[in-house]
Protein backbone atom coordinates (compact mmCIF):
# COMPACT_ATOMS: atom_id res chain seq x y z
CA UNK A 1 0.00 0.00 0.00
CA UNK A 2 1.20 3.49 -1.39
CA UNK A 3 2.00 5.74 1.63
CA UNK A 4 -0.88 8.12 0.37
CA UNK A 5 -3.59 5.55 1.02
CA UNK A 6 -2.82 5.71 4.40
CA UNK A 7 -4.57 9.44 4.40
CA UNK A 8 -7.50 11.07 3.73
CA UNK A 9 -7.71 14.65 2.82
CA UNK A 10 -10.02 17.08 4.56
CA UNK A 11 -11.38 19.92 2.37
CA UNK A 12 -13.69 23.23 2.48
CA UNK A 13 -14.09 25.68 0.05
CA UNK A 14 -14.90 29.38 -0.11
CA UNK A 15 -16.55 30.93 -3.47
CA UNK A 16 -16.51 34.52 -4.44
CA UNK A 17 -18.77 35.52 -7.32
CA UNK A 18 -19.10 38.83 -8.33
CA UNK A 19 -22.81 39.78 -9.03
CA UNK A 20 -24.42 40.81 -12.50
CA UNK A 21 -25.63 44.33 -11.00
CA UNK A 22 -25.79 47.19 -13.18
CA UNK A 23 -24.18 49.11 -10.21
CA UNK A 24 -22.35 48.07 -7.17
CA UNK A 25 -23.51 46.97 -3.80
CA UNK A 26 -23.40 50.61 -2.21
CA UNK A 27 -23.33 53.04 -4.95
CA UNK A 28 -24.74 54.25 -7.89
CA UNK A 29 -21.03 53.57 -9.33
CA UNK A 30 -21.13 51.07 -12.60
CA UNK A 31 -20.20 47.92 -12.13
CA UNK A 32 -18.48 45.90 -14.82
CA UNK A 33 -15.30 44.42 -16.36
CA UNK A 34 -12.70 47.05 -17.61
CA UNK A 35 -12.51 50.14 -18.58
CA UNK A 36 -9.67 52.69 -17.73
CA UNK A 37 -8.26 52.31 -13.79
CA UNK A 38 -9.90 54.19 -11.60
CA UNK A 39 -12.97 55.63 -14.01
CA UNK A 40 -15.61 53.51 -12.10
CA UNK A 41 -15.07 55.30 -8.70
CA UNK A 42 -17.15 58.21 -6.75
CA UNK A 43 -16.96 59.98 -3.13
CA UNK A 44 -18.99 56.66 -2.23
CA UNK A 45 -17.07 54.19 -3.38
CA UNK A 46 -13.89 55.96 -1.74
CA UNK A 47 -14.81 56.53 1.14
CA UNK A 48 -14.94 60.22 1.26
CA UNK A 49 -16.23 61.59 4.42
CA UNK A 50 -20.02 62.29 4.60
CA UNK A 51 -20.47 59.83 2.04
CA UNK A 52 -23.37 57.17 3.06
CA UNK A 53 -24.33 53.75 1.42
CA UNK A 54 -27.03 52.90 -0.24
CA UNK A 55 -28.31 48.98 -0.41
CA UNK A 56 -27.99 47.48 -4.14
CA UNK A 57 -31.86 45.43 -3.94
CA UNK A 58 -30.70 43.57 -7.21
CA UNK A 59 -27.68 41.97 -5.42
CA UNK A 60 -30.30 40.74 -2.19
CA UNK A 61 -32.72 39.09 -5.23
CA UNK A 62 -29.49 37.46 -6.37
CA UNK A 63 -28.06 36.31 -3.33
CA UNK A 64 -31.23 34.92 -2.15
CA UNK A 65 -31.64 32.89 -5.77
CA UNK A 66 -28.19 31.29 -4.65
CA UNK A 67 -29.44 30.70 -1.63
CA UNK A 68 -32.46 28.60 -2.91
CA UNK A 69 -30.64 27.01 -5.78
CA UNK A 70 -28.53 25.25 -3.13
CA UNK A 71 -31.43 24.39 -0.82
CA UNK A 72 -30.53 27.01 2.08
CA UNK A 73 -32.48 28.64 4.60
CA UNK A 74 -32.96 31.92 4.16
CA UNK A 75 -32.83 34.69 6.83
CA UNK A 76 -35.63 37.14 7.11
CA UNK A 77 -33.86 39.49 9.41
CA UNK A 78 -30.19 40.55 8.26
CA UNK A 79 -27.76 42.89 9.23
CA UNK A 80 -24.44 44.37 7.74
CA UNK A 81 -21.00 44.61 9.69
CA UNK A 82 -17.67 46.41 8.56
CA UNK A 83 -14.70 44.00 8.44
CA UNK A 84 -11.79 46.32 8.96
CA UNK A 85 -8.51 45.73 7.93
CA UNK A 86 -5.87 48.24 6.07
CA UNK A 87 -4.59 47.79 2.85
CA UNK A 88 -4.05 49.64 -0.46
CA UNK A 89 -6.72 48.61 -2.61
CA UNK A 90 -9.01 49.03 0.20
CA UNK A 91 -9.84 53.27 0.15
CA UNK A 92 -12.70 52.91 2.72
CA UNK A 93 -10.49 51.12 5.54
CA UNK A 94 -13.05 48.02 5.97
CA UNK A 95 -15.55 46.02 4.30
CA UNK A 96 -19.04 45.73 4.02
CA UNK A 97 -20.37 42.41 5.04
CA UNK A 98 -22.03 40.15 6.57
CA UNK A 99 -20.70 38.66 9.96
CA UNK A 100 -23.62 36.98 12.55
CA UNK A 101 -26.62 36.73 10.12
CA UNK A 102 -25.65 35.45 6.46
CA UNK A 103 -28.65 35.78 4.58
CA UNK A 104 -28.15 31.95 3.56
CA UNK A 105 -26.96 28.98 5.60
CA UNK A 106 -27.65 25.33 6.16
CA UNK A 107 -27.71 24.34 2.44
CA UNK A 108 -26.43 21.37 -0.11
CA UNK A 109 -24.85 21.11 -3.68
CA UNK A 110 -24.96 17.51 -5.35
CA UNK A 111 -21.99 16.43 -7.43
CA UNK A 112 -21.27 13.34 -9.22
CA UNK A 113 -23.34 11.14 -11.52
CA UNK A 114 -27.48 11.06 -11.20
CA UNK A 115 -28.45 8.76 -8.38
CA UNK A 116 -25.04 8.60 -7.64
CA UNK A 117 -24.61 11.84 -5.66
CA UNK A 118 -22.81 13.15 -2.76
CA UNK A 119 -23.81 16.27 -1.05
CA UNK A 120 -21.84 19.10 -0.18
CA UNK A 121 -23.27 21.02 2.71
CA UNK A 122 -22.85 24.53 1.96
CA UNK A 123 -22.48 26.24 5.81
CA UNK A 124 -23.96 29.88 4.72
CA UNK A 125 -23.87 32.36 1.65
CA UNK A 126 -23.42 36.14 2.73
CA UNK A 127 -23.32 39.54 0.74
CA UNK A 128 -20.23 41.93 0.76
CA UNK A 129 -18.74 44.57 -1.48
CA UNK A 130 -15.01 43.51 -3.54
CA UNK A 131 -11.89 45.10 -3.06
CA UNK A 132 -9.74 46.70 -5.44
CA UNK A 133 -7.37 45.49 -7.33
CA UNK A 134 -3.32 45.73 -6.60
CA UNK A 135 -0.99 45.65 -9.60
CA UNK A 136 2.45 44.57 -9.35
CA UNK A 137 3.73 43.81 -12.53
CA UNK A 138 3.43 47.42 -14.45
CA UNK A 139 5.89 49.01 -12.74
CA UNK A 140 9.66 47.86 -11.52
CA UNK A 141 9.43 50.03 -8.12
CA UNK A 142 5.70 50.92 -7.38
CA UNK A 143 2.38 48.94 -7.18
CA UNK A 144 -0.62 50.29 -9.03
CA UNK A 145 -3.97 50.39 -7.64
CA UNK A 146 -6.95 50.06 -9.70
CA UNK A 147 -10.61 50.89 -7.49
CA UNK A 148 -12.78 49.97 -10.40
CA UNK A 149 -13.02 46.84 -8.85
CA UNK A 150 -13.70 48.35 -5.45
CA UNK A 151 -17.43 48.25 -3.95
CA UNK A 152 -18.59 45.58 -6.87
CA UNK A 153 -21.22 43.43 -4.81
CA UNK A 154 -20.26 39.98 -4.02
CA UNK A 155 -21.47 36.51 -2.77
CA UNK A 156 -19.21 34.51 -0.56
CA UNK A 157 -20.01 30.78 -0.50
CA UNK A 158 -18.80 28.71 2.20
CA UNK A 159 -19.37 24.87 2.30
CA UNK A 160 -18.79 22.48 5.01
CA UNK A 161 -15.25 20.47 4.98
CA UNK A 162 -16.85 17.79 2.69
CA UNK A 163 -14.72 17.33 -0.20
CA UNK A 164 -12.18 14.57 -0.21
CA UNK A 165 -9.86 15.23 -3.87
CA UNK A 166 -9.23 17.48 -6.00
CA UNK A 167 -11.63 15.80 -8.12
CA UNK A 168 -14.56 16.38 -5.60
CA UNK A 169 -13.82 20.66 -5.38
CA UNK A 170 -13.59 20.12 -9.58
CA UNK A 171 -16.59 18.87 -9.81
CA UNK A 172 -18.28 20.96 -6.60
CA UNK A 173 -16.87 24.79 -8.63
CA UNK A 174 -18.41 23.32 -12.18
CA UNK A 175 -21.63 22.69 -10.37
CA UNK A 176 -21.77 25.65 -8.66
CA UNK A 177 -20.11 27.67 -11.97
CA UNK A 178 -23.31 26.00 -14.13
CA UNK A 179 -25.91 27.68 -10.89
CA UNK A 180 -24.40 31.36 -11.07
CA UNK A 181 -24.75 31.07 -14.97
CA UNK A 182 -28.39 29.44 -15.30
CA UNK A 183 -29.69 32.08 -12.25
CA UNK A 184 -27.82 35.12 -14.43
CA UNK A 185 -25.86 36.15 -11.02
CA UNK A 186 -22.10 35.78 -12.21
CA UNK A 187 -20.70 35.55 -15.39
CA UNK A 188 -18.46 32.79 -13.67
CA UNK A 189 -15.33 33.47 -15.70
CA UNK A 190 -12.22 33.04 -13.17
CA UNK A 191 -9.79 34.21 -15.68
CA UNK A 192 -11.27 37.54 -15.24
CA UNK A 193 -11.79 37.36 -11.40
CA UNK A 194 -15.45 37.42 -11.08
CA UNK A 195 -15.81 33.90 -9.97
CA UNK A 196 -13.33 33.29 -7.43
CA UNK A 197 -12.29 30.20 -5.23
CA UNK A 198 -9.88 29.58 -1.82
CA UNK A 199 -9.11 26.36 -0.52
CA UNK A 200 -8.96 25.11 2.96
CA UNK A 201 -6.88 21.78 2.81
CA UNK A 202 -6.44 18.87 5.57
CA UNK A 203 -4.99 15.67 5.94
CA UNK A 204 -5.22 13.38 8.44
CA UNK A 205 -4.78 9.48 8.96
CA UNK A 206 -7.78 6.98 7.60
CA UNK A 207 -10.61 6.84 10.60
CA UNK A 208 -9.50 9.42 13.07
CA UNK A 209 -11.55 11.67 13.92
CA UNK A 210 -9.57 14.55 15.04
CA UNK A 211 -8.51 17.33 12.10
CA UNK A 212 -5.24 17.63 11.13
CA UNK A 213 -3.28 21.29 10.26
CA UNK A 214 -5.47 23.43 7.79
CA UNK A 215 -3.82 25.60 5.08
CA UNK A 216 -5.25 27.73 2.93
CA UNK A 217 -4.60 28.18 -0.92
CA UNK A 218 -5.11 31.25 -3.04
CA UNK A 219 -4.82 32.77 -6.38
CA UNK A 220 -6.40 30.34 -8.62
CA UNK A 221 -7.29 31.40 -11.89
CA UNK A 222 -9.13 27.94 -12.94
CA UNK A 223 -11.55 24.91 -12.20
CA UNK A 224 -8.28 22.96 -13.46
CA UNK A 225 -5.93 24.59 -11.24
CA UNK A 226 -8.02 24.29 -8.54
CA UNK A 227 -8.10 20.67 -8.79
CA UNK A 228 -4.13 21.42 -9.74
CA UNK A 229 -3.61 22.92 -6.55
CA UNK A 230 -5.41 20.79 -4.40
CA UNK A 231 -4.10 17.58 -5.59
CA UNK A 232 -0.65 19.45 -4.84
CA UNK A 233 -1.08 20.26 -1.53
CA UNK A 234 -2.24 16.97 -0.44
CA UNK A 235 0.88 15.28 -1.32
CA UNK A 236 3.04 17.89 -0.31
CA UNK A 237 1.03 17.82 3.40
CA UNK A 238 1.60 13.98 3.69
CA UNK A 239 5.64 13.98 2.53
CA UNK A 240 5.97 16.16 5.41
CA UNK A 241 4.23 14.06 7.61
CA UNK A 242 6.15 11.30 6.79
CA UNK A 243 8.95 12.26 6.83
CA UNK A 244 8.61 13.35 10.71
CA UNK A 245 7.73 16.97 9.67
CA UNK A 246 5.45 19.47 11.19
CA UNK A 247 2.52 21.17 9.05
CA UNK A 248 1.49 24.91 10.03
CA UNK A 249 -1.77 27.08 9.71
CA UNK A 250 -0.44 29.00 6.64
CA UNK A 251 -2.10 30.93 3.22
CA UNK A 252 -0.39 29.77 0.55
CA UNK A 253 -0.32 30.58 -3.22
CA UNK A 254 -0.64 28.37 -6.12
CA UNK A 255 2.20 28.98 -8.89
CA UNK A 256 0.26 27.61 -12.19
CA UNK A 257 3.86 27.03 -14.03
CA UNK A 258 5.07 24.53 -12.41
CA UNK A 259 1.94 22.79 -10.55
CA UNK A 260 3.02 24.01 -6.90
CA UNK A 261 2.18 26.11 -3.52
CA UNK A 262 4.43 28.36 -1.77
CA UNK A 263 4.15 30.26 1.88
CA UNK A 264 2.90 33.64 1.41
CA UNK A 265 2.12 34.09 5.24
CA UNK A 266 1.73 32.41 8.26
CA UNK A 267 -1.56 32.06 10.22
CA UNK A 268 -1.10 31.24 13.65
CA UNK A 269 -3.90 33.52 14.96
CA UNK A 270 -7.11 34.02 13.72
CA UNK A 271 -7.15 37.62 11.77
CA UNK A 272 -8.98 40.64 14.17
CA UNK A 273 -11.10 42.02 11.92
CA UNK A 274 -12.98 44.87 14.68
CA UNK A 275 -16.19 43.46 12.65
CA UNK A 276 -19.31 45.94 14.57
CA UNK A 277 -22.77 46.54 12.97
CA UNK A 278 -22.37 48.68 9.83
CA UNK A 279 -24.03 52.17 11.46
CA UNK A 280 -25.05 54.02 8.01
CA UNK A 281 -27.27 50.83 6.32
CA UNK A 282 -30.48 49.86 8.06
CA UNK A 283 -31.59 46.13 8.83
CA UNK A 284 -32.41 43.77 5.90
CA UNK A 285 -35.84 42.11 6.19
CA UNK A 286 -36.76 39.52 3.59
CA UNK A 287 -40.33 39.76 3.15
CA UNK A 288 -42.55 37.12 1.81
CA UNK A 289 -43.48 38.33 -0.97
CA UNK A 290 -39.66 39.07 -1.69
CA UNK A 291 -38.85 35.83 -1.59
CA UNK A 292 -41.55 34.36 -3.34
CA UNK A 293 -40.78 36.49 -6.18
CA UNK A 294 -37.56 35.19 -6.62
CA UNK A 295 -38.68 32.01 -6.31
CA UNK A 296 -41.25 32.28 -9.20
CA UNK A 297 -39.00 33.41 -11.41
CA UNK A 298 -36.05 30.71 -10.98
CA UNK A 299 -35.67 28.82 -13.98
CA UNK A 300 -34.91 25.10 -14.12
CA UNK A 301 -31.74 24.22 -12.69
CA UNK A 302 -29.34 21.92 -14.45
CA UNK A 303 -29.53 19.06 -11.45
CA UNK A 304 -33.40 18.62 -12.24
CA UNK A 305 -32.87 19.11 -16.01
CA UNK A 306 -30.14 15.76 -15.60
CA UNK A 307 -32.83 13.82 -13.68
CA UNK A 308 -35.44 14.50 -16.08
CA UNK A 309 -34.00 14.04 -19.20
CA UNK A 310 -32.78 10.42 -17.91
CA UNK A 311 -35.39 9.31 -16.10
CA UNK A 312 -38.35 10.81 -18.37
CA UNK A 313 -36.58 10.91 -21.89
CA UNK A 314 -34.33 8.03 -21.98
CA UNK A 315 -30.95 10.13 -22.28
CA UNK A 316 -28.30 8.55 -20.98
CA UNK A 317 -25.78 10.15 -18.52
CA UNK A 318 -23.02 11.87 -20.80
CA UNK A 319 -25.96 13.28 -23.61
CA UNK A 320 -28.26 14.76 -20.33
CA UNK A 321 -24.88 16.39 -18.65
CA UNK A 322 -23.24 17.99 -22.33
CA UNK A 323 -27.15 19.23 -23.37
CA UNK A 324 -26.98 21.10 -19.69
CA UNK A 325 -23.88 22.50 -19.62
CA UNK A 326 -25.11 25.94 -20.80
CA UNK A 327 -28.55 27.65 -20.37
CA UNK A 328 -29.02 28.68 -23.77
CA UNK A 329 -27.86 24.83 -24.61
CA UNK A 330 -31.22 23.88 -22.55
CA UNK A 331 -33.26 26.67 -23.84
CA UNK A 332 -32.90 25.33 -27.32
CA UNK A 333 -33.31 21.68 -26.91
CA UNK A 334 -36.54 22.86 -24.91
CA UNK A 335 -37.65 23.94 -27.79
CA UNK A 336 -36.83 21.34 -30.07
CA UNK A 337 -38.24 18.60 -28.38
CA UNK A 338 -41.81 20.46 -27.96
CA UNK A 339 -41.25 19.51 -31.89
CA UNK A 340 -40.96 16.63 -31.81
CA UNK A 341 -40.71 12.86 -29.26
CA UNK A 342 -37.57 11.43 -30.82
CA UNK A 343 -35.63 12.94 -28.06
CA UNK A 344 -32.62 10.82 -28.88
CA UNK A 345 -32.39 12.01 -32.01
CA UNK A 346 -32.75 15.85 -31.15
CA UNK A 347 -29.82 14.77 -28.55
CA UNK A 348 -27.34 13.61 -31.24
CA UNK A 349 -28.38 16.38 -33.66
CA UNK A 350 -27.49 19.32 -30.95
CA UNK A 351 -24.12 17.38 -29.87
CA UNK A 352 -23.23 16.24 -32.93
CA UNK A 353 -23.79 18.44 -36.25
CA UNK A 354 -25.15 21.59 -34.78
CA UNK A 355 -22.03 21.53 -31.88
CA UNK A 356 -19.42 20.49 -34.89
CA UNK A 357 -20.81 24.08 -36.75
CA UNK A 358 -20.30 26.17 -33.49
CA UNK A 359 -16.88 24.67 -32.85
CA UNK A 360 -15.60 25.20 -36.20
CA UNK A 361 -17.31 28.76 -36.82
CA UNK A 362 -16.77 29.60 -32.90
CA UNK A 363 -20.01 30.44 -32.51
CA UNK A 364 -22.47 30.30 -29.62
CA UNK A 365 -25.65 28.49 -29.88
CA UNK A 366 -27.52 32.45 -30.15
CA UNK A 367 -25.86 32.41 -33.48
CA UNK A 368 -26.76 28.86 -34.42
CA UNK A 369 -29.28 30.06 -37.92
CA UNK A 370 -31.59 27.00 -37.75
CA UNK A 371 -34.61 27.13 -35.54
CA UNK A 372 -35.38 24.37 -33.17
CA UNK A 373 -38.56 23.65 -35.53
CA UNK A 374 -36.64 23.31 -38.37
CA UNK A 375 -34.16 21.02 -36.97
CA UNK A 376 -37.03 19.07 -35.72
CA UNK A 377 -38.61 18.82 -39.40
CA UNK A 378 -35.30 17.51 -40.21
CA UNK A 379 -35.24 14.43 -37.62
CA UNK A 380 -39.23 13.58 -38.69
CA UNK A 381 -38.04 13.27 -42.28
CA UNK A 382 -35.22 10.78 -41.51
CA UNK A 383 -37.90 9.17 -39.37
CA UNK A 384 -40.39 9.14 -41.80
CA UNK A 385 -37.53 7.65 -44.83
CA UNK A 386 -37.45 10.55 -46.55
CA UNK A 387 -34.00 11.37 -46.68
CA UNK A 388 -31.08 10.16 -44.54
CA UNK A 389 -28.92 11.31 -41.98
CA UNK A 390 -25.87 11.67 -43.78
CA UNK A 391 -27.61 13.96 -46.55
CA UNK A 392 -29.44 15.61 -44.15
CA UNK A 393 -26.22 16.50 -42.29
CA UNK A 394 -23.95 17.14 -45.17
CA UNK A 395 -26.46 18.98 -47.66
CA UNK A 396 -29.75 19.80 -46.07
CA UNK A 397 -28.71 21.74 -42.92
CA UNK A 398 -26.04 23.72 -44.72
CA UNK A 399 -29.05 24.66 -46.79
CA UNK A 400 -30.81 25.34 -43.88
CA UNK A 401 -28.11 27.54 -42.85
CA UNK A 402 -28.13 29.37 -45.92
CA UNK A 403 -32.09 30.06 -45.81
CA UNK A 404 -33.24 29.28 -42.20
CA UNK A 405 -36.70 31.08 -42.84
CA UNK A 406 -37.39 28.27 -46.10
CA UNK A 407 -38.49 25.25 -44.60
CA UNK A 408 -36.32 22.01 -45.04
CA UNK A 409 -38.94 19.85 -46.80
CA UNK A 410 -39.21 22.60 -49.05
CA UNK A 411 -35.44 22.80 -49.65
CA UNK A 412 -34.76 19.21 -49.87
CA UNK A 413 -37.26 18.91 -52.65
CA UNK A 414 -35.79 21.97 -54.49
CA UNK A 415 -32.20 20.32 -54.26
CA UNK A 416 -33.71 16.94 -54.91
CA UNK A 417 -32.27 15.27 -51.60
CA UNK A 418 -35.36 13.34 -50.79
CA UNK A 419 -35.22 9.55 -50.68
CA UNK A 420 -36.51 7.37 -53.11
CA UNK A 421 -38.39 4.30 -51.36
CA UNK A 422 -39.62 2.39 -54.24
CA UNK A 423 -38.56 -1.29 -54.75
CA UNK A 424 -39.02 -1.56 -58.02
CA UNK A 425 -36.28 1.72 -58.97
CA UNK A 426 -34.23 0.42 -55.53
CA UNK A 427 -34.01 -3.04 -57.10
CA UNK A 428 -32.57 -1.57 -60.43
CA UNK A 429 -29.55 -0.39 -58.89
CA UNK A 430 -28.82 -3.55 -56.43
CA UNK A 431 -28.84 -5.06 -60.03
CA UNK A 432 -26.40 -3.10 -61.34
CA UNK A 433 -24.21 -2.68 -58.01
CA UNK A 434 -24.18 -6.83 -57.86
CA UNK A 435 -23.66 -6.99 -62.02
CA UNK A 436 -20.36 -4.70 -61.87
CA UNK A 437 -18.58 -6.95 -58.82
CA UNK A 438 -19.49 -10.72 -60.33
CA UNK A 439 -16.36 -12.17 -58.31
CA UNK A 440 -17.58 -10.14 -55.03
CA UNK A 441 -20.58 -11.82 -55.48
CA UNK A 442 -19.13 -15.03 -55.42
CA UNK A 443 -16.90 -14.49 -52.37
CA UNK A 444 -20.29 -12.87 -50.49
CA UNK A 445 -21.70 -16.54 -51.13
CA UNK A 446 -18.83 -18.68 -50.08
CA UNK A 447 -18.77 -16.64 -46.49
CA UNK A 448 -17.51 -13.13 -46.45
CA UNK A 449 -20.46 -11.71 -45.39
CA UNK A 450 -18.74 -8.46 -44.41
CA UNK A 451 -18.81 -7.11 -48.48
CA UNK A 452 -22.71 -6.11 -47.99
CA UNK A 453 -21.23 -2.84 -46.53
CA UNK A 454 -19.40 -2.54 -50.17
CA UNK A 455 -22.00 -3.25 -51.83
CA UNK A 456 -24.20 -0.96 -49.78
CA UNK A 457 -21.45 1.61 -50.46
CA UNK A 458 -21.90 1.09 -54.05
CA UNK A 459 -26.09 1.29 -54.62
CA UNK A 460 -25.63 4.54 -52.43
CA UNK A 461 -22.75 5.60 -55.01
CA UNK A 462 -24.64 5.28 -57.55
CA UNK A 463 -28.28 6.31 -56.17
CA UNK A 464 -26.46 9.71 -55.56
CA UNK A 465 -27.32 8.90 -51.90
CA UNK A 466 -31.03 9.10 -52.32
CA UNK A 467 -32.10 5.72 -51.63
CA UNK A 468 -33.40 4.70 -48.29
CA UNK A 469 -30.43 2.54 -46.86
CA UNK A 470 -33.22 -0.03 -44.90
CA UNK A 471 -34.79 -0.62 -47.79
CA UNK A 472 -31.41 -1.26 -49.83
CA UNK A 473 -30.19 -3.11 -47.49
CA UNK A 474 -33.35 -5.41 -47.62
CA UNK A 475 -33.49 -6.04 -51.23
CA UNK A 476 -29.28 -6.34 -51.17
CA UNK A 477 -29.56 -9.43 -48.61
CA UNK A 478 -32.71 -11.09 -50.33
CA UNK A 479 -30.79 -10.75 -53.71
CA UNK A 480 -27.50 -12.14 -52.52
CA UNK A 481 -29.03 -14.56 -50.05
CA UNK A 482 -30.76 -15.93 -53.92
CA UNK A 483 -28.70 -15.58 -55.91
Amino acid sequence: MSIYDKYEAVIGLEVHAQLLTHTKAYSSDIAEYGGAPNTHVSAVTLGHPGTLPVLNAKSTELAIAMGLAMHCTINRDNLFARKNYFYADLPKGYQITQDTTPICTNGYLNIGDYGKEKKIRIHRIHMEEDAGKSIHDLDPFYTLVDLNRAGTPLIEIVTEPDLSSGDEAYAYLTEVRKLVRYLNICDGNMEEGSLRCDANVSVRLKGANELGTKVEVKNMNSIRNVKRAIDHEITRQIDILEAGGQLFQETRSFDATNGTTFSMRSKEAAHDYRYFPEPDLPPLIVSDSMLDEVAANMPALPRDLIGKYITELGLTQYDAELLTAEKNSVTYFEELRSHTQNYKAAANWMLGPVKEWLNAEAKELEDFPVPPVHLAEIIRMIDEGKINFSIAAQQLLPACMRAPETAPATLAAELELLQENDDTFIAGIVEEALAAFPDKVTAYRNGKTGLLGMFMGEVMKRSGGKVDPKTATRLLKEKLDNI
